[in-house]
C-alpha cells in the first residue's frame, strides 16, 4: 500500500531557495526539477541541470537549493509498503537525467488530482499512477540515450506522432532542432531505430488505417488528411507498408465487421 502525504507540481521557489533536512524524513520523498539546482552529494554540492528526479529513502540527509534566478519543481511524499518501492534499483538521492520530463510532469498532475478527490478507485489509480512513475525512473537510470538533442528529437517525434499530416520533410524537421538535415537523419536513425521519413510514413500509414476503417471519407480525403498531395501516391505507398490498397483495406475491416455482426 501507498500513502501519499503530500503531492504537488509547478512549486516556484526565490534564487535564495534552500532545503536542508540533515537527517532526512520519516518517509520518502521524490523531487523532479524543472530548473538546475546543487544536490549534497557524498560530501560535496554538485550543481545538476534541470528535469532531473531524485528519490530520497526516509532518513537519508536531503540537502538541494537553488542556482539560478529561482528553483522550480514537482514533489511527492509517501509512504510505501510496495515492493517496487522498498525494493527499488533507482540510485537514491542522486539526481538522474530524465529523457522525457514532461510525461513525468503529467504522472505528478494526475497523482495530485487524484490524490485531491476521493474517488472509488482513488487508491487504485494512485498505486497504478505510482508503478508508471517508478517504471519512468527506472528506465531513465538505465536508459544510455543521453545525447544532447535527445530531448529534442523526442519532441519532434511527439510533434510527428500528433500530426503526420504535415508536409514533413528532412530539412523542416532538421529547422526544428537547429541542426544539418544530414545530422539529423543520423542522429534519429541511431536514436529510435527508424529513418525520420520512414517514421513519418508509418504514422501517415496508421492514421489512414483509422480513417479507413472508422468514418466514410473518401479515400482522396484521407489520403489529403494524411499528408499526400495526390491519391495515387498515397495508394502506392499504403500498399507499400500494408500490402493492401486503401479499397481493399476498408473492404476487409468492413467484411470483418459484418462477420461479427452475423454471428
Amino acid at each position: 500500500m501507498t500513502t501519499i502525504y503530500y503531492v504537488g507540481y509547478d512549486a516556484a521557489h526565490p534564487d535564495d531557495f534552500i532545503y536542508d533536512i540533515p537527517n532526512g524524513h520519516d518517509f520518502w520523498l521524490l523531487i523532479l526539477t524543472q530548473t538546475p539546482a546543487e544536490f549534497w552529494i557524498q560530501g560535496a554540492l554538485k550543481e545538476y541541470p534541470a528535469n532531473c528526479a531524485v528519490l530520497f529513502p526516509p532518513h537519508q540527509k536531503i540537502f538541494y537549493r537553488a542556482c539560478s534566478h529561482q528553483f522550480v519543481n514537482d514533489w511527492i511524499r509517501f509512504d510505501s509498503s510496495e515492493s517496487y518501492v522498498t525494493g527499488t534499483t533507482i540510485p537514491l538521492g542522486i539526481p538522474i537525467p530524465l529523457p522525457d520530463p514532461g510525461y513525468c510532469h503529467q504522472l505528478f498532475q494526475l497523482l495530485a488530482t487524484e490524490n485531491f478527490f476521493s474517488c472509488d478507485y482513488r487508491e487504485l489509480s494512485i498505486d497504478y499512477l505510482m508503478r508508471i512513475l517508478f517504471n519512468k525512473l527506472l528506465e531513465a537510470s538505465n536508459s544510455k540515450e543521453n545525447t544532447q538533442h535527445y530531448q529534442n528529437l523526442l519532441s519532434l517525434r511527439k510533434t510527428i506522432n500528433n500530426n503526420p499530416g504535415f508536409h514533413w520533410t528532412v530539412p523542416i524537421m532538421a529547422d526544428y532542432l537547429h541542426i544539418s538535415p544530414g545530422y539529423l537523419q543520423a542522429l534519429y536513425k541511431s536514436t529510435f531505430g527508424i529513418s525520420c521519413m520512414d517514421d513519418v510514413i508509418q504514422c501517415r500509414i496508421q492514421l489512414a488505417k483509422e480513417k479507413l476503417s472508422h468514418g466514410q471519407l473518401s479515400i482522396a480525403d484521407i489520403g489529403s488528411i494524411c499528408g499526400y498531395k495526390n491519391v495515387e501516391h498515397f495508394s502506392r505507398q499504403f500498399r507499400q507498408v500494408t500490402g493492401f490498397t486503401p479499397r481493399a483495406f476498408r473492404k476487409s475491416v468492413n467484411s470483418r465487421g459484418s462477420m461479427k455482426v452475423s454471428e
